[in-house]
């Protein structure tokens, strides 16, 4: 194991803002974290993915792990699917771009989110209408405290919206090494949510397959989201509300061009972005802490923000929505 002292995280998170941890090393399987937990001192332990869901408000005193558990395999097949094995330090769009790439179905609608894939069951990522949960077959987990792996199957993941079990129940005490996806061999298209449709129709698709559906959600995306690379950001800030169907009905009546969506049985998704683009937000730079001027769902680093910054923009915009609409709403980015 390869120890760093006082070891800039500037370049590990997406939001880009700068950040010392005490002690940075990483691993790359079972063996190399159980060395490295011997080492040290559990009250202060960060493990580290992709960086793309979390935002930084002080340096870190303690112990950064960065995950960096690659691989993947086909581990099983059958006559519909394919079980694929991918670890818990891949790429998240690599993977997806992989995976298509084999004309397996499943992933294609969760093309261009940033992170890797051991973060995915953890905040059950999802967009355009799929989520991690519909294709996830199992995770295995390394019990922090306990030092032994763990499998998880799908309903022990215990999904909710941008949730799970690792989340909730057991936040912080499991590293995720890899994940089995089960995907379709024959593919079942999901087209119906947002702009998919009409970006297929302007790209002048006349089959449907997974990789005009990923580069039609790759086009979307990029229209619209900024590239971290070059605007560090985290993707959305904020879950979109989910709401009694009764408060979805009073506040259509106050403002008929509310955006929401059906959730469940008499719940409705709200679109935070819209209601935080009502408050006036959207476009507006607090310095170098900025709402997205193409989506107002997604704050931004111009540059020199510090991580205070951009909490201190995201309770402002907390603030103003709860006034208007009387509806609080959640972060999905981890603050730290």
């Amino acid at each position: 194991m390869q120890l760093m002292e006082n070891f800039s995280l500037k370049s590990y998170n997406t939001f880009n803002v700068a950040c010392i941890a005490r002690y940075f090393s990483c691993f790359e399987n079972e063996e190399q974290l159980q060395d490295s937990l011997d080492m040290l001192n559990m009250k202060n332990l960060l493990i580290l993915g992709g960086g793309s869901n979390i935002l930084f408000t002080k340096n870190f005193d303690g112990h950064v792990l960065k995950n960096e558990c690659k691989g993947i395999a086909v581990v099983h097949e059958d006559v519909d699917f394919v079980y694929v094995k991918a670890g818990g330090g891949e790429n998240w769009h690599q993977f997806v771009q992989y995976c298509v790439g084999r004309g397996w179905g499943g992933l294609e609608n969760l093309s261009l989110i940033p992170g890797n894939v051991g973060a995915a069951p953890i905040q059950n990522i999802g967009a355009y209408g799929v989520e991690i949960k519909d294709i996830l077959w199992s995770v295995e987990a390394f019990h922090l405290q306990e030092r032994k792996i763990k499998t998880f199957s799908n309903t022990d993941c215990n999904f909710k919206y941008r949730d799970s079990v690792f989340k909730s129940k057991f936040k912080n005490q499991f590293a995720i090494l890899s994940v089995i996806f089960q995907l379709r061999k024959t593919p079942v298209f999901s087209t119906n949510y947002g702009a998919i449709s009409q970006e297929l129709e302007r790209m002048q698709v006349q089959k449907l397959s997974v990789i005009a559906i990923a580069d039609a959600v790759i086009n979307i995306r990029r229209s619209k989201l900024p590239d971290p690379a070059i605007l560090g950001s985290a993707g959305s800030f904020f879950k979109n509300p989910i709401v009694e169907i009764d408060i979805c009905q009073n506040l259509k009546n106050k403002f008929p061009e509310i955006v929401f969506f059906p959730a469940g049985k008499n719940k409705m998704k709200l679109s935070a972005g819209w209601l935080i683009e009502q408050c006036g937000w959207k476009g507006i730079r607090k310095g170098d802490a900025g709402c997205f001027d193409k989506q107002a769902l997604v704050l931004v680093n111009y540059g020199a923000a510090s991580g205070i910054d951009i909490m201190n923009l995201s309770m402002g915009i907390e603030t103003s929505v709860f006034y208007k609409f009387g509806i609080r709403l959640e972060r999905e980015v981890n603050i730290l």
